[in-house]
């Protein structure tokens, strides 16, 4: 049974590039969810934040979030990274239809990765990212664990693989296989 796969993770974990590479290998369609949020609201992430302020972000994020589980076929989703904090995100995050998979990173290499980046509207303040990733790995990682299904580090695949995105698809697309497999007999 094809069941919804969720990417989650801190931002620059490679939740979209690396889902759009796994929804393929899958034969499943691929949505970011934040991609859809925007869509929706007819806003950037970064306008929303602006204006609205984070607390009505996350409502809509969340609000989004249930909109992709119940009205599409089963796909690849790659989430916001504070989707998990929400309790009702989480309780869907465990539904039995939802295969979840945290995309692990460190606070350095994350930031390596999002700095200067105009659409990652929490770390474009005055605070340098690795403090900010600091703190929100902190937080968000026993989150992330009590939701997650399949848990892979990713820090290890951009160390050692020429095709890093590629080969981490293949392994998640391995996982993800295996995983739904014993879930469903």
């Amino acid at each position: 049974m094809a069941r919804h796969v969720v990417l989650v993770g801190l931002m620059g974990s490679g939740k979209t590039t690396v889902g759009r590479r796994l929804a393929a290998r899958l034969g499943r369609h691929f949505v970011d969810a934040d991609a859809a949020l925007e869509e929706i609201a007819d806003r950037s992430i970064a306008e929303i934040f602006e204006q609205d302020g984070e607390t009505a972000f996350r409502a809509l994020e969340s609000d989004t979030f249930e909109e992709l589980l119940e009205h599409h076929e089963p796909c690849v989703i790659a989430s916001g990274g504070g989707l998990v904090l929400g309790r009702e995100n989480r309780d869907r995050l465990r539904r039995p239809d939802v295969t979840v998979v945290l995309l692990d990173a460190g606070p350095a290499f994350l930031a390596s990765r999002v700095e200067g980046k105009a659409h990652r509207p929490l770390v474009n303040g005055d605070e340098p990212a690795i403090e900010i990733l600091t703190r929100l790995h902190a937080e968000r990682a026993p989150l992330y664990a009590e939701v997650a299904d399949i848990t892979v580090p990713v820090e290890p695949f951009h160390a050692r693989e020429e095709q890093p995105k590629r080969a981490l698809a293949e392994r998640l697309a391995e996982l993800v296989t295996a995983h739904e497999a014993q879930v469903t007999t």
